[in-house]
């Protein structure tokens, strides 16, 4: 492995685990908006990432996708839960729904960011700045920067909408299911959970990364 893709990798855990962050901070800060305040007085309102960081969602398995991973890869992970108490809620259904589908929105959003990033340091590439060694090499960094933060974010946003427990989607479904399947749904180990999200999980987001990032990309060649 060349120096350049492992500072690459570097960068990829160091953007995962602080859009992870920005995720779980999103969920605490929306809790508290909607009357909640359990996360904010654990601190979780914060992007301090010792505050988030799950030893397997947020360290273990990136690590693996990361420094183990193939071609074709898409990163994802997970963060220690919000802790939310739903019936400190002023409307339950409401907050609830709003506070989960807060933590994708926000990943949602930095990928938008970094895709409008991207956008700007082509156009300022293309004769607006001066053309020299040092200015390409700051450039191509920023645009890989920019590049890394879209994918992490856009895989994230996909793979946290999944209706598999505990991933933000399925909290959103659970309040749409009749009663005999929500305990079934809410009784799913932990364990299972996990292998879902792996074996199932990955695949799902990237089949659903592959189109989304070709039109990106093709909008981006038009500038």
């Amino acid at each position: 492995m060349q120096p350049t893709d492992i500072l690459i990798r570097v960068f990829e855990f160091v953007i995962l685990i602080f859009s992870l962050t920005v995720h779980e901070c999103s969920h605490a800060w929306m809790a508290s908006r909607m009357g909640d305040q359990t996360a904010r007085l654990q601190g979780r309102i914060t992007l301090n990432p010792r505050y988030h960081v799950d030893p397997v969602g947020t360290l273990l398995f990136p690590a693996l996708m990361i420094f183990g991973g193939g071609a074709g890869r898409f990163l994802i992970g997970w963060a220690k839960p919000t802790p939310v108490i739903t019936r400190n809620f002023r409307n339950l259904l409401k907050g609830d729904i709003y506070t989960t589908l807060a933590g994708p929105a926000s990943n949602l959003a930095m990928a938008l960011i970094a895709t409008l990033g991207r956008a700007v340091l082509i156009v300022l590439s293309r004769g607006v700045l001066p053309a020299t060694d040092s200015m390409d090499t700051t450039m191509n960094g920023l645009l890989t920067l920019c590049e890394l933060a879209l994918q992490i974010n856009l895989a994230l946003f996909f793979f946290n909408l999944l209706p598999i427990p505990p991933l933000d989607g399925s909290r959103v479904l659970r309040h749409f299911l009749p009663y005999n399947s929500l305990r079934f749904y809410d009784s799913i180990n932990i364990f299972v959970t996990y292998i879902l999200m792996i074996f199932i999980g990955a695949p799902i987001v990237r089949f659903l990364m592959t189109p989304t990032l070709g039109v990106i990309y093709a909008l981006l060649g038009r500038l």
